[in-house]
């Protein structure tokens, strides 16, 4: 194991009891990152690379049904273009300390007003913890064995806005087939608000479907998911709590659907926020009506699959809600990879190139007393820890 830092030790023992133990080293771990500023991590069937800048996943590498190697997120070839890219996407990161939107940039914990630095859409809200967010700076590396790396952070009282200071573990394993995360978060001095996310851009073809540059081949299945959260013209929760209509263009859930099939529908237009035909919406997690479940072998909360590679991705997370990103905003001026995309085609990443799921709790929960999400996403000093786990299972069909 190679250990660059240690957090102060009343971190580290309340957070212990919830960190994935590290493995012991095997002969061929690693020593540090590659020349690209890269760590490798892998097992059977799945290899990854990750970088320190926002914890964030580089590559992840897995074979298609003609035992062809794909790279199936997005990234940059060189971990230094993380920090001066102008655009910041968020690839591959870990939004924090709060992701997705606040409204106004204000909440109020136990009487008190917090105002946090209010980032999108000229001062109107908070997008992913604000301009120095959990995934614009470089994590520690504390662990990294070869199948495991461990990052962390410590988010200083007052950063953004935020109140009280928090520490926080990132653990990244693979198994056979598997990609597992696991965020532990401490609000060690005061009481704060807490939710993180994997903000990972995919594209199961890597970029190399002849048919299409286009995620509309990939088919998803939210088999829980029979409603969402109702947002305004810029995406902010307006309190509704949404069904999601069996044949309508947001039901997911009675049963896999290409996420290109209902792009004509005029009930899309405004779906991802005024004018904005598509999806970046969040839809509820609905496990618990059948009673007490694990959500390791439940079932997945999401199953994302491509008819080009073959290759499928189950997902299954301990989250109550799954944000759906289909790349509406993609212009064409994010770069794809060296080891992406198809010969003779822009070496870009288009409109509708992709696709992001978060898994998370419900957004901007904190504004929405009603929602009772309090312990989900409210902690203090003598609290247990913040704590979020998924499993990413990839298959070949």
């Amino acid at each position: 194991m190679w250990t660059l830092a240690v957090l102060p030790l009343f971190a580290v023992s309340a957070l212990a009891q919830y960190s994935t133990p590290t493995p012991a080293p095997s002969p061929n771990t690693t020593t540090g990152p590659d020349a690209d500023g890269k760590y490798e991590i892998s097992a059977e069937g799945i290899r990854a690379q990750f970088i320190p800048y926002g914890a964030s996943i580089s590559n992840l590498f897995i074979n298609d049904t003609n035992g062809i190697e794909r790279d199936i997120v997005l990234g940059f070839d060189n971990a230094s273009h993380y920090s001066v890219d102008p655009f910041h996407p968020h690839l591959g990161g870990v939004p924090g300390r709060y992701a997705n939107r606040i409204k106004n940039s204000t909440f109020t914990i136990d009487g008190v007003d917090y105002h946090v630095d209010a980032n999108e859409h000229g001062g109107l809200d908070t997008l992913h913890g604000g301009s120095d967010g959990w995934d614009f700076r470089n994590f520690t590396v504390v662990a990294h064995t070869s199948d495991s790396i461990t990052f962390s952070i410590v988010d200083p009282d007052g950063k953004e806005g935020f109140p009280g200071e928090v520490v926080s573990y990132i653990t990244y394993t693979v198994t056979p087939f598997t990609w597992h995360l696991k965020m532990v978060a401490l609000a060690t001095t005061k009481k704060t608000p807490i939710m993180l996310s994997s903000h990972v851009y995919w594209n199961l073809d890597a970029f190399a479907n002849p048919d299409t540059p286009t995620t509309h081949n990939h088919t998803l299945h939210l088999p829980y998911s029979g409603q969402r959260i109702g947002v305004d013209n810029i995406l902010i929760p307006d309190g509704t709590i949404l069904p999601n209509e069996k044949y309508s263009v947001n039901d997911f859930w009675s049963g896999p659907k290409q996420l290109g099939a209902n792009l004509t529908s005029p009930e899309i237009k405004n779906n991802c926020g005024f004018g904005c035909v598509g999806y970046d919406n969040a839809w509820l997690v609905n496990r618990a009506q059948n009673g007490p479940y694990d959500w390791r072998t439940e079932g997945p909360v999401a199953t994302l699959a491509s008819n080009f590679t073959g290759i499928q991705i189950d997902v299954f997370s301990d989250q109550d809600a799954f944000q759906v990103y289909t790349c509406p905003g993609q212009n064409g001026s994010l770069p794809i990879k060296s080891n992406q995309g198809y010969e003779g085609r822009p070496r870009v990443v288009e409109k509708y190139g992709c696709v992001v799921m978060e898994v998370e709790d419900y957004i901007d929960a904190i504004n929405h007393p009603e929602w009772q999400r309090e312990k989900k996403q409210i902690f203090g000093p003598g609290d247990e820890p913040y704590v979020l786990e998924a499993k990413y299972v990839f298959s070949v069909n």
